[in-house]
């Protein structure tokens, strides 16, 4: 896959320019401070860092304003499928369209980088998530039992049909 487009800012309501960019090593410490506000079992600088260095098929994503790491996002982009491997925003600036920007944005990524379908697993309790998700096209399709080591929470497999007129548009494509 070819590489994120540098930079692409969007406007989005009662907060400054937040723009994405492609994710470094050198970022994880600020998603490190993302992650462990977000997440009850984060993931360690060594996952990211494999991740970011050593896994061929994943593409990682920031959300920053001022400089300042404010959500980030991953996935795998494996054949003509794309796998969400995780997406979060501080708290401080959730509810304010950035996750949801941050989404469309992957899912336009993956649909250009080749994928035709995108999955992706949610705790059952956050619905909040699944709304989203919901809103973008997915569909529930399974179950994975105890898929969460901190409580053994099961975990719903959704996936979705990628495919928009808008996504060169979304990824700042010809500006």
């Amino acid at each position: 896959m070819g590489p994120v487009p540098e930079e692409r800012g969007t406007e989005m309501k009662e907060h400054p320019k937040v723009k994405f960019r492609q994710m470094t090593p050198a970022d994880i410490a600020g998603v490190l401070v993302v992650e462990r506000a977000s997440f009850s079992t984060p993931w360690t600088r060594q996952a990211f860092f494999n991740e970011l260095v050593h896994n061929q098929f994943s593409t990682y994503i920031l959300a920053m304003t001022n400089d300042r790491i404010i959500g980030y996002g991953g996935m795998w982009l494996i054949l003509k499928e794309a796998h969400i491997t995780n997406i979060a925003v501080h708290p401080d600036w959730r509810g304010r369209g950035i996750g949801e920007s941050m989404f469309d944005y992957l899912m336009a990524l993956a649909h250009l980088s080749g994928a035709e379908k995108m999955t992706l697993e949610v705790r059952v309790s956050n619905e909040i998530a699944q709304n989203l998700y919901r809103k973008k096209g997915f569909k529930a399709t399974g179950i994975r039992p105890r898929y969460y080591t901190d409580n053994q929470e099961d975990a719903l497999i959704m996936w979705a049909e990628l495919g928009g007129e808008n996504d060169e548009k979304m990824l700042g494509a010809g500006n």
